[in-house]
């Protein structure tokens, strides 16, 4: 990989990392104010009716990814005119997917929640106001994609930091609105919602126009195009598909056999796992367009360097965060929510590590994607995944406890690792053996150190504030220590070494 290519991902990522630390302390004062706002079950009734309509976003998920996988490529290859035409071309099934599927949730969704989903009779007409309005923050989101997909293909990730520190503080606003309200807290939530919507997508909009020569909307089709982008979304639909009932059908599953209670649960646990899986998630949103585009380039190997380096160090920034929430999950979660529902304990350890292990594949699929050769890959590796919904559905049908559709979760996520190598091996002779001794021991080495001076000190010690302080500042030292004395390579520590010697001299200059 190039220096400036480098550069432009160490910048990238540092911009979203002020956004999601700033985003992480607003979200974990949103969700508490707004658990204790709307109560146990009406926290559940809107994870799960939410969720409901993200059941409904398979084809804009797949869609989504190849709007953004030939953005990226185009880009790559510097061919304006082509940008111009996949804009308007991906403008127009994107417009055209929103009312179809407005119309079908409309019918089979509103059916489907007042005569099949388990909801208190009184919260009923609530739950309806959830719905409506998360149909249209969908369908609005839905006409956002080309425009979302233009900055992420051009690495302008300032703009998502500037956008999700507004987000969050308008969440933030959002859960002391419903905190103080006197009348129903959920269809206040749900209006509040849309509108915050409807703002973060105009902003979007007027600076793609503003900034991209290629975001201008021409009428016409383009069959040809549009017959590209519907192949690689047709196959891609199989894992956006999976990845859907893995998540969003088994919290419906959980709701049918277990009631509104456990999706409060998995939804505070889905949400923890969402500000730690950020840390992860933004390193690979900055390395996902230096794949495409050296890709695209035809600098394979430069590539597949990018991928087995990223695969290592998207682990390690979660195992970061994470490890000190794993231990300690009891003791973090009692402070941090004054109403803890039961389950959320154990679902917050068990989905953290799950996205563990789904984080060594980000950077993967991210070449699979670029590749574009995705068929035989979404048969395999998207056919396992599909798997989760109705094994999980057999585990509840038995009786089994809630949990266990997240441990079934991380045995297939296992499979599905390698799979995805054995894939890549066969189309581009990806190096498995170089990622099993370089970057995987690694990772199981470093993982496996890490934790038990954090796990010690949970046996030894009786849980109390003090020993939360203790795990964390333990947690977080020893495993950056172990990531560096084991998880680096020589060129890294190098690397690291230089940078601080830097530091070290730019403050030394500026205190002279």
């Amino acid at each position: 990989m190039t220096e400036p290519g480098n550069k432009r991902i160490a910048k990238n990522t540092g911009l979203l990392y002020i956004r999601m630390l700033i985003m992480m302390f607003i979200s974990f004062w949103t969700a508490r104010i707004t658990l204790n706002a709307l109560g146990i079950d009406d926290y559940g009734i809107n994870n799960v009716v939410g969720g409901l309509v993200t059941m409904f976003s398979l084809l804009s998920g797949s869609l989504s990814t190849a709007t953004s996988r030939f953005l990226t490529y185009e880009l790559g290859k510097g061919d304006i005119n082509n940008l111009k035409k996949i804009f308007s071309t991906t403008l127009n099934i994107h417009i055209i997917l929103a009312i179809a599927i407005v119309v079908v949730i409309e019918i089979i969704g509103v059916w489907f929640l007042n005569h099949k989903m388990v909801i208190p009779a009184n919260r009923l007409s609530a739950a309806n106001w959830i719905l409506q309005s998360s149909i249209f923050t969908f369908a609005i989101g839905l006409l956002s994609v080309p425009y979302n997909s233009a900055i992420i293909a051009h690495e302008k990730m300032s703009v998502f930091a500037y956008m999700t520190i507004f987000e969050a503080v308008f969440k933030l606003l959002i859960a002391f609105s419903i905190y103080y309200y006197e009348n129903d807290k959920l269809i206040l939530l749900s209006i509040l919602t849309l509108i915050q919507s409807v703002i973060r997508q105009i902003i979007y909009w007027v600076y793609c126009k503003r900034m991209f020569a290629e975001c201008v909307y021409t009428l016409g089709r383009n069959k040809q195009m549009e017959k590209n982008i519907f192949s690689f979304a047709g196959w891609n639909f199989i894992g956006s598909g999976s990845a859907i009932l893995r998540d969003q059908g088994v919290n419906i599953l959980l709701n049918l056999f277990c009631g509104p209670a456990v999706n409060a649960a998995r939804g505070i646990a889905m949400q923890v796992n969402g500000i730690v899986n950020q840390f992860a998630n933004n390193f690979t949103m900055a390395m996902n367009p230096q794949i495409t585009k050296e890709f695209a380039a035809g600098e394979i190997s430069n590539s597949i360097q990018i991928v087995l380096q990223g695969a290592r160090f998207s682990f390690f920034l979660i195992l970061l965060i994470s490890l000190p929430v794993i231990t300690e999950a009891h003791q973090i979660l009692g402070i941090w929510l004054k109403l803890v529902p039961e389950h959320t304990v154990w679902f917050v350890r068990l989905i953290i590590i799950y996205t563990m292990v789904e984080s060594i594949s980000f950077t993967m699929v991210t070449l699979m994607l670029a590749i574009g050769n995705i068929r035989n890959y979404q048969l395999i590796v998207g056919g396992c995944q599909l798997l989760n919904f109705p094994l999980a559905y057999v585990l509840l049908k038995l009786g089994y406890i809630p949990e266990s559709t997240i441990i079934l979760s991380i045995v297939i996520a296992f499979v599905c690792l390698v799979l995805r190598l054995l894939m890549l091996k066969r189309m581009i002779n990806f190096p498995v053996r170089q990622f099993i001794y370089e970057e995987l021991f690694k990772i199981i080495f470093v993982g496996i150190l890490s934790a038990i001076l954090p796990c010690i000190l949970v046996v030894l010690i009786e849980e109390n504030i003090f020993r939360l302080f203790l795990s964390i500042i333990v947690s977080i030292t020893g495993t950056l220590i172990i990531i560096y004395l084991i998880g680096c390579n020589k060129y890294e520590k190098q690397l690291i070494i230089s940078k601080l010697v830097s530091l070290k001299q730019r403050h030394k200059d500026e205190n002279a």
